[in-house]
């Protein structure tokens, strides 16, 4: 109980750590939260101007989560912990990027990380995610509503990519839990789509 704990605070840490923000001292640009959507998160670093910030943004925010998924598995392993533990460090880390204790619980929405948890997971489910985000993407060239796809189907892609083991319960609630609060974080975003306000990247 006390590492399983353990494991789950440290996916949290790991998950406060906000690459926009991190960055964006890096570069000497404006803080992400200030600017734009107010968003800490890399659609919001393209703001900016600078694409390589953006790019790092959504490597940083992505791979933590991968980080703290692959890491929790390890240690199950190592450790004779409950199978269960990738999947609450999952959430952790999650949570972490929703709610980061380094930056006064103020996050971002939280796509990239979850996609890195999810690719971490199964990389099946994680691709599927990837694909489907793009997909959506190249059509609409919105990138809240191709985020907002890719988490709605992720909870029926592991439905029928993953294993309905003695976990997949578990692993159901949290993808739900997941995806809602991607969604909850979008509501902004949905009530533009919804009037036909929302942002469109234009090619340049």
């Amino acid at each position: 109980m006390i590492e399983t704990t353990l494991i789950l605070v440290a996916a949290y840490l790991l998950g406060s750590i906000s690459f926009a923000i991190v960055i964006a001292r890096l570069y000497g640009l404006p803080d992400p939260r200030s600017h734009g959507s107010g968003n800490p998160g890399a659609t919001n670093m393209l703001r900016t101007g600078r694409k390589s910030a953006a790019a790092l943004t959504l490597v940083g925010d992505a791979v933590k989560g991968l980080v703290a998924v692959l890491l929790a598995t390890w240690a199950a392993k190592a450790y004779g912990l409950p199978a269960h533990v990738p999947y609450l460090a999952a959430l952790g880390a999650f949570l972490g990027h929703l709610y980061p204790v380094f930056f006064g619980f103020k996050g971002g929405k939280g796509v990239a990380t979850a996609l890195g948890v999810l690719l971490a997971l199964d990389w099946r489910l994680g691709g599927l995610a990837v694909l489907t985000w793009l997909v959506v993407f190249a059509l609409t060239r919105i990138s809240s509503l191709s985020a907002l796809t890719a988490a709605v189907l992720a909870p029926v892609y592991a439905y029928y990519l993953l294993d309905h083991g003695p976990q997949s319960g578990l692993l159901a609630g949290i993808l739900a839990v997941l995806s809602l609060l991607v969604l909850i974080r979008h509501q902004s975003n949905i009530r533009k789509l919804l009037s036909g306000q929302e942002g469109v990247f234009r090619k340049r």
